[in-house]
């Protein structure tokens, strides 16, 4: 039987781009969304990479809401090798780090990183119990930032909640790897996508002054094939480790 993945954030975007990928690379997909809107839209490109597909609504950063959203998706194949937590969410508004609100801090915690982190054990609980499938590679795939890494003075809880992000990749390749399990950690730098959409003209000449080596925005093919590559199994002598895809811009140069 062929392999499946559970992919969050799935109905535009980096989460349909990974979901053509994976389709692309053999896997059945179960997508996850707030919102079924462009659902339908994902569904036909899956289907036309030869992929099966299942979309379920459901809110990642609702964690009573995990054991229902893992049900239906494990049930939707037979099992999951790999799930790719795709969702997550920008600030409202960028401001100066020191007039960050708490209501705004507390909304990228709660869902990128405090989400992510149950929605992830509660996957590994399942992948590791006695009769779990092993249809191929098993995985867990996290997209954080470069603002892991890279410090963003009017997005600061977004660095923060994405730091997080790269420290669960760590965590669970400990815990998982001796079941079989591997985990990665993506971190995007400027992505074409909606979120990102208010600040495209910004970035791109900043891309042409040298922001980035490759001097181009990156494209949400570029994540969703970075997703499915390490999905598939292509480096299973890595695990926990971070995959900047950036256009080169984390390269220290002078």
């Amino acid at each position: 039987m062929k392999p499946a993945a559970l992919v969050t954030g799935a109905r535009r975007g980096i989460g349909r781009a990974t979901c053509v990928a994976l389709a692309q690379k053999g896997f059945d997909i179960v997508g996850a969304d707030i919102s079924a809107e462009g659902s339908d839209d994902t569904r036909a490109a899956v289907e036309a990479a030869g992929g099966r597909f299942t979309f379920i609504l459901s809110d990642v950063g609702d964690t009573e809401a995990h054991a229902a959203l893992l049900n239906a998706a494990w049930g939707a194949y037979g099992g999951l090798e790999c799930l790719a937590n795709i969702a997550g969410v920008q600030v409202q508004t960028r401001q100066d780090m020191l007039e960050t609100t708490p209501e705004s801090w507390d909304r990228l915690l709660h869902v990128n990183t405090r989400g992510v982190f149950f929605l992830s054990q509660a996957m590994a609980k399942r992948m590791i119990a006695d009769g779990a499938p092993v249809r191929g590679h098993r995985s867990l795939v996290f997209i954080s930032s470069v603002n892991s890494v890279m410090a963003s003075l009017n997005r600061a809880e977004y660095c923060v909640s994405k730091a997080g992000v790269t420290m669960l990749a760590k965590l669970f390749a400990v815990r998982l790897a001796a079941h079989g399990i591997n985990t990665y950690d993506i971190q995007p730098g400027v992505i074409r996508t909606d979120m990102t959409r208010s600040v495209w003209d910004k970035y791109s000449a900043q891309i042409a002054d040298g922001l980035a080596l490759i001097q181009r925005m990156g494209e949400v093919e570029d994540i969703g094939g970075t997703v499915a590559t390490l999905a598939s199994g292509a480096m299973p002598y890595s695990t926990g480790h971070s995959f900047p895809i950036d256009g080169g811009m984390m390269v220290p140069n002078f």
